[in-house]
C-alpha cells in the first residue's frame, strides 16, 4: 500500500468543501483512504493519528491532500484534486478567466456593501479573529468553524451584544435566513415559524417536520452547541428569540436546545414569557413543568416541538405526541418474529448528534440501558467506540470518527460499515439508523447502503430488523420521499420521525427480552 501526499501553499478552502473532495476521492477505485485538510497543527496531527504518516510537512494556510492505497491510484487521485482546487470558473463557466478572490471582509463589503452576514468556515485557532474582524465590520457571524474555545466563544459573543449583532456558532451547522438555506440545511417553504436551537440536526428535524405539517420558517437560527454553557450564559439563543419577538413574519417562536443550566433556562424562559407570541421550548430531556408556564409550550421530542408550533398557528389545541397505534405496533413487532432469543440489542448508527441523544433518552425511558460514544446522563461511555457492547447508540459525526475523515453526513461509507460489522453480530436484534438529506449532505445516500442491504441478505439467514428515519423533505436535493420508498423496498421500517423510529426500536428490544 503506498501513502502520498501533495500541500498546495497558501490556498484555503471551506470545511465544507474540503470534505466533499476527501468524500469524492474516498470513491475512486484503489483508494483505501483520503483526506483533504487545511495543514494546521492539529490536523496533522489528526492525520498521523489515522495512519497518514507524520513527515508531512505544511503550513497552516496550507491545503493538503492525503491518500493511501495502491500507488497508481494515490497518484491518479492526487492528479484529479489538483485539477479541482485549481480550475476556477466565472459565472459565465469560462475557466480561461480568471476572477480575482476577494480576500477579505472589507473587500468583501467594497463588492457588496448591503451585505449583513460573514460566514466563517476557516481552521479554529483562527476563526475567532476572523469573528472580531466581522463583527468590528457591523457583520452578523455564522461560524461553521469548531473546536473554538470556550474563552473565545465568550468574547466572540459579548462583543456581538455590545453591538447588537448575533453570532451564530462556532459549530453552527446550520441555519436559514431570510428564506436561504446555510451549511446543512434542507429545502423549506417560507412561513411563520421562528426556530433558534443549539444544535444543527435538531433544527433540521424541527423545520423539517414544520414544512411536512404544511407550514413553513420564517427564520431558523443556529447557536452552536455551546452557546447554553454555564460559561457562556445563552448569549446567541437570547439574541435569536429576541430578533424572532422583533420579526413580523414570525407568529411562533421554537426554541431547542439539551438541558441548559438552571440559570440560564430561567433567563431564556423569562424572555420567552415576556413576548405576546407564543413560545415552544424543547430541552431535550428536561421534565415538562420545569419549562411550562404562561404564554410557553412544553414539547417531547424535537418533531413534537414542530407539531405544537403548528398547532399554535393554525389555532389548535396543543396535544402530547401520538401514541403508536395498535396497528403500527404489530406491524413492528411482526417484523421481530424472525428474531432468534440470541438477538437482544439495538445498535444505534447516527450521523446527527442530537438524533443520537435523543434516541438515547428514548431508549433510556423504556427501561433499556446502554452505551455510547457520546452518552446521556444515564449511559455508560463505550469501551472501544469502534466496536459495540450491549445495547449501543453511536453519533458517527463526533470527533473520534471525523479526524481526517469526511463528516457521515457528507460521506456515509463509515455509517455503512458500521451498520455491516452490526448486522453481522449475531446478537443484534435492531439496527437503528438515520439518513440526513439537504444542501451539502451526500448527493446519494443510499448507494452503497442498499448495497450493503443486499450482500447481508446474501450472507447471512437471520437479519436484524432495519428501522430508519429520513430527515428531509420532498424538495431537498435528495427526495424524502424517493428515499424512503427505496429503503421500504428493502424492508427497512421507515419513521416518521426520529423519536419515533427509536420508540419502534424499543418495542422491539423489550420484546425480545421479555
Amino acid at each position: 500500500m503506498a501513502i502520498k501526499y501533495k500541500a498546495f501553499e497558501n490556498m484555503y478552502q471551506d470545511s465544507v468543501s474540503l470534505m466533499q473532495l476527501s468524500a469524492q476521492l474516498n470513491k475512486l477505485d484503489g483508494i483505501e483512504e483520503a483526506s483533504v485538510v487545511m495543514g494546521t497543527e492539529a490536523n496533522l496531527t489528526r492525520m498521523a493519528d489515522a495512519g497518514f504518516g507524520s513527515d508531512i510537512s505544511a503550513k497552516p494556510n496550507d491545503l493538503v491532500i492525503a491518500v493511501k492505497g495502491e500507488e497508481e491510484a494515490c497518484e491518479q487521485a492526487i492528479l484529479l484534486a489538483h485539477k479541482q482546487l485549481t480550475t476556477r470558473k466565472t459565472d459565465s463557466g469560462s475557466a480561461s478567466d480568471y476572477v480575482q478572490p476577494l480576500t477579505s471582509f472589507a473587500l468583501g463589503l467594497e463588492h457588496t456593501p448591503e451585505a449583513n452576514l460573514a460566514l466563517i468556515s476557516v481552521p479554529g485557532e483562527y476563526a475567532a479573529a476572523e469573528a472580531i474582524k466581522a463583527l468590528n465590520l457591523g457583520l452578523n457571524v455564522m461560524m461553521f468553524s469548531d473546536n473554538v474555545s470556550l474563552e473565545d466563544e465568550l468574547k466572540i459573543k459579548q462583543l456581538a451584544a455590545e453591538k447588537q449583532l448575533m453570532v451564530m456558532g462556532p459549530d453552527c451547522g446550520t441555519a436559514i435566513v431570510n428564506g436561504i438555506p446555510l451549511g446543512f440545511a434542507n429545502v423549506v417553504r417560507e412561513g411563520h415559524i421562528g426556530i433558534v436551537a443549539a444544535s444543527g440536526t435538531g433544527l433540521q428535524e424541527a423545520t423539517c417536520r414544520v414544512h411536512q405539517l404544511g407550514s413553513g420558517i420564517s427564520q431558523a437560527l443556529g447557536t452552536g452547541g455551546h452557546d447554553l454553557h454555564q460559561d457562556i450564559g445563552g448569549i446567541s439563543m437570547l439574541t435569536g428569540l429576541q430578533a424572532l419577538i422583533e420579526d413580523e413574519q414570525t407568529k411562533v417562536i421554537v426554541l431547542i436546545s439539551k438541558p441548559p443550566a438552571q440559570v440560564i433556562a430561567e433567563r431564556i424562559l423569562q424572555v420567552a414569557q415576556s413576548t405576546e407570541k407564543p413560545v415552544v421550548v424543547h430541552f431535550l430531556g428536561a421534565p415538562s413543568d420545569s419549562i411550562q408556564r404562561e404564554g410557553v409550550y412544553p414539547a417531547q421530542t424535537l418533531a413534537h416541538s414542530a407539531e405544537v408550533a403548528v398547532a399554535l398557528l393554525n389555532g389548535q389545541p396543543v396535544e402530547a405526541p401520538e401514541a403508536i397505534s395498535q396497528e403500527v405496533t404489530h406491524h413492528v413487532l411482526a417484523a421481530a418474529q424472525e428474531l432468534t432469543s440470541q438477538q437482544r440489542y439495538v445498535r444505534g448508527v447516527f450521523a446527527g448528534g442530537t438524533f443520537c441523544f435523543e434516541a438515547q433518552l428514548i431508549c433510556h425511558q423504556a427501561g433499556i440501558p446502554g452505551y455510547s460514544n457520546t452518552p446521556v446522563a444515564a449511559y455508560g461511555l463505550l469501551d472501544d467506540v469502534w466496536q459495540s457492547q450491549g445495547n449501543t447508540i453511536v453519533d458517527l459525526g463526533d470527533d473520534a470518527f471525523t479526524q481526517g475523515r469526511p463528516h457521515p453526513m457528507i460521506d456515509p461509507t463509515l455509517r455503512n460499515q458500521r451498520i455491516l460489522q452490526d448486522a453481522s453480530d449475531p446478537q443484534t436484534a435492531v439496527i437503528l439508523f438515520d439518513v440526513v438529506l439537504g444542501y451539502g449532505a451526500s448527493e446519494q445516500p443510499l448507494a452503497e447502503l442498499l448495497t450493503v442491504l443486499e450482500q447481508l441478505k446474501k450472507e447471512r439467514s437471520q437479519l436484524p430488523v432495519f428501522i430508519a428515519h429520513v430527515c428531509g423533505t420532498d424538495i431537498d436535493p435528495q427526495s424524502r420521499d424517493l428515499i424512503n420508498q427505496a429503503l421500504t423496498d428493502q424492508g427497512v421500517i421507515v419513521a416518521d420521525c426520529n423519536a419515533q423510529a427509536a420508540e419502534f426500536a424499543a418495542l422491539i428490544i423489550n420484546q425480545q427480552n421479555q
